[in-house]
């Protein structure tokens, strides 16, 4: 007993052991219920254990206002179908364009069912061609085809266009190519006449996206190979859709022209590529034909591309500035 206890609650010496025994049976008696339930409730100990709360300052995140989609509406698209109307007017010839911005997801397309010849511009597709059949056979290009590759991009050498044609298997290849490039407007000229293959400019387009995008059919290392190529196109080569490229834009093309019998001496004059520029990112493709001179090709192709890669970029900035104006406190 300790020294605190009163005498009074000490039980008698002679029945101290009786007492002892019922005091424990008591205790048993009333810690059996609480036994039970811990030894029939799972959550039991989850809910009764103390678990410690870590002594962490953090911020809780504050939502910012949602960015601004880009749009580029109805009344917008009209008014620059508009100015190309009146730029064209009275101008020989026929032109139509497709330009697809990859940084604010805006597209425009102008004379969309125009399909003209493409002369040189194939000559991207041919040697994805030869790109697709590599990764089918599971080999490198031969030295001899990069060799071809490299002159029928970076100075359109015809003779090596057509040394690729054949190994591509010629109109028949290359129509297997462009399906599983995703082209839907695209047929091979016929025979060994490469230059004469008709397309669109939206399949250009496509052509382009499937030279940037991991989802396309050709391997990351020949996407790269082939756009090195057409970043590498000789000076006197890389007119037309480089107009899109600002001071510090970079560019990587094909262009095509061709006077043509067909036309009675006019020219087909195209160009395609992919421009980056000022925080865009534009496949662009032009073609025209029925030109009274390559050089009025040329100066149509790099007005008008102009003309909508500025349409373009004053959309994205203008909605923009008005999500950035609406969230303004």
């Amino acid at each position: 007993m300790s020294p605190w206890t009163p005498r009074w609650a000490e039980p008698p010496r002679g029945p101290r052991v009786l007492y002892a025994i019922i005091s424990m049976g008591c205790a048993l008696l009333l810690a059996a219920p609480l036994v039970s339930l811990m030894m029939h409730d799972e959550d039991f100990a989850a809910r009764t254990r103390i678990v410690p709360i870590p002594m962490t300052t953090s911020r809780t995140p504050v939502p910012g206002p949602s960015p601004a989609s880009p749009s580029f509406d109805g009344e917008r698209r009209e008014e620059l179908t508009r100015a190309l109307d009146r730029y064209l007017d009275g101008r020989p010839g026929r032109l139509s364009v497709a330009v697809r911005d990859l940084a604010t997801g805006l597209s425009y397309s102008y004379n969309p069912e125009h399909r003209p010849g493409t002369a040189s511009v194939v000559k991207v597709a041919i040697v994805a061609a030869l790109l697709l059949k590599a990764q089918r056979q599971d080999r490198a290009l031969t030295a001899a085809e990069r060799a071809l590759a490299e002159r029928a991009i970076t100075v359109s050498d015809n003779d090596a266009a057509t040394a690729l044609w054949h190994g591509i298997g010629g109109g028949p290849g290359l129509a297997r190519a462009v399906k599983k490039l995703g082209l839907r407007r695209t047929e091979p000229g016929p025979g060994t006449a490469w230059g004469a293959t008709t397309t669109s400019a939206s399949d250009q387009v496509r052509l382009m996206a499937a030279l940037t995008s991991s989802g396309g059919p050709l391997t990351g290392e020949h996407r790269r190979y082939l756009r090195g190529l057409m970043e590498d196109v000789v000076e006197e080569q890389a007119w037309g859709v480089s107009a899109a490229a600002g001071e510090g834009g970079d560019c990587a093309l094909k262009n095509g022209w061709l006077p043509r019998e067909a036309d009675g001496g006019a020219w087909t004059v195209n160009s395609v590529g992919h421009v980056r520029d000022g925080g865009h990112e534009y496949l662009i493709a032009v073609l025209s034909d029925r030109q009274s001179s390559m050089g009025a090709g040329v100066a149509a192709i790099e007005h008008v591309t102009e003309t909508v890669t500025r349409a373009l970029a004053e959309a994205s900035a203008a909605v923009q500035t008005e999500g950035s104006g609406r969230h303004e406190g």
